[in-house]
């Protein structure tokens, strides 16, 4: 008897047995099971409920071929029952205690994923709600959302052979790397010590290479027209690759207070154009475009941005009330990803509206000034980034030891970590 196989037979809805909706009405379907009434003043009963059926080997038999019969109009198998779907197990989630002081987050107390996890623990991680799965998909989700604009321009513009759309096609490159790569550090930041360094140096590069691209389009296309020519037009890109070396650098090697003065220092280089021609709008030099209007509040997003990632507001004002939803980490990501929108929207509209002048009386954009000052500034940042990544594989088991000794001194047992 317990070799013969049990299967469940119902018809109608899911609902409770108790309440006044039951399997059947749920859906208004036939009762499962009936029977007759065995006296005289008694109903008809009805079963509304799942059955559990046992067949015998003949029944079982018969239903083997009636599912071979099927297979043309409705697959069956005879073996469904017996059919386990895999489980997503959640990692358990520690506490800011539970973790070495280098995974700590000023105001996140709860939420951490262990300092320990495997490539896949971390993958897995970012459908599971930790205080760093918003992060992640405050990047991953805008990176294509930037492709998606990125091919409509392939597709209405000739990037191959017109120069004029070179910078352009940088900028939509670098705009889509930085919050991808950001997406990724965030996602593979909790294998070890090391690798959270190493991932964010990564993160460092790429927003550098972004400021890089902002200078490359700025120059071509938003420059003031007093300035086109000039001194600083012409040493404009150059001296951004130079913003670059310095900024993934000093992010590399300082503290976050130095980082952040690293980041705001390119961003003010590449402004000082957009600046000029907004003051020259103030005092009534020219008239609002849609160019400058999307440049304006590109500007607002950006110091919102830069304010939210000094402040650590508002979690550093009541401490664990928002560790998973609506922290300083989560909204400096939205507003990056809106501002660098109206920004692609302002470059775009300036590209448009002021072509006709800029060949007129500009130099074209070059292919060294355009593909030659990317090329310079991806090998010179991923040197940084080597560079400062070689002692932390030199010091990896020490930098282990040390994580595995916090995380057991707070009770945390974290599983091997595995390449």
């Amino acid at each position: 008897m317990t070799d013969t196989p049990m299967f469940p037979v119902w018809r109608g809805g899911v609902a409770s047995w108790g309440g006044a909706v039951g399997w059947s009405q749920a859906w208004g379907w036939g009762r499962c099971l009936r029977w007759e009434p065995a006296g005289p003043g008694e109903g008809a009963q009805a079963l509304d409920g799942p059955i559990w059926c046992v067949l015998c080997r003949e029944c079982r038999v018969r239903l083997q071929e009636a599912c071979q019969r099927g297979q043309g109009a409705l697959r069956l198998r005879a073996d469904m029952l017996s059919l386990k779907l895999p489980q997503l197990e959640a990692q358990a989630l520690l506490d800011t205690h539970q973790v070495p002081k280098v995974f700590r987050e000023d105001g996140i107390i709860s939420g951490y994923r262990d300092p320990q996890s495997s490539a896949k623990d971390c993958l897995l991680s970012s459908f599971q709600l930790t205080n760093e799965t918003i992060n992640i998909w405050t990047h991953f989700l805008p990176t294509w959302y930037f492709l998606w604009r990125f091919g409509v321009l392939c597709s209405t513009l000739n990037f191959l052979s017109d120069s004029y759309t070179w910078p352009l096609l940088v900028y939509m490159l670098l705009i889509c790397v930085y919050p991808f790569t950001s997406s990724c550090a965030h996602t593979f930041s909790t294998m070890s010590p090391e690798s959270r360094h190493i991932c964010y140096f990564f993160d460092y590069g790429a927003l550098s290479l972004y400021s890089l691209g902002c200078a490359i389009s700025y120059g071509s296309y938003v420059m003031p027209d007093g300035w086109v020519n000039s001194w600083l037009h012409q040493h404009y890109v150059p001296i951004a690759v130079g913003n670059t070396i310095f900024c993934t650098s000093l992010s590399c090697y300082s503290s976050k207070v130095l980082r952040t003065g690293a980041f705001v220092f390119p961003f003010l280089f590449d402004t000082v154009p957009l600046f000029y021609r907004l003051l020259l709008c103030c005092w009534g030099s020219c008239g609002p475009s849609e160019a400058l209007v999307n440049h304006s509040y590109h500007l607002l997003f950006a110091f919102l941005t830069c304010f939210l990632f000094a402040s650590h507001l508002p979690e550093r004002l009541a401490p664990g009330r928002f560790d998973y939803f609506g922290h300083s980490h989560q909204l400096f990501h939205v507003c990056a990803v809106v501002g660098t929108h109206f920004q692609m929207e302002g470059v775009m509209a300036d590209m448009a509206a002021r072509r006709a002048w800029l060949v007129t009386h500009g130099a074209a954009p070059s292919l060294l000034g355009t593909a030659g000052a990317l090329a310079a500034g991806v090998f010179l940042n991923l040197g940084i980034i080597a560079l400062f990544s070689a002692p932390l594989f030199w010091k990896l088991p020490q930098l282990r030891g040390r994580c595995r000794g916090a995380a057991a001194t707070h009770g945390v047992n974290p599983a091997p970590h595995t390449e």
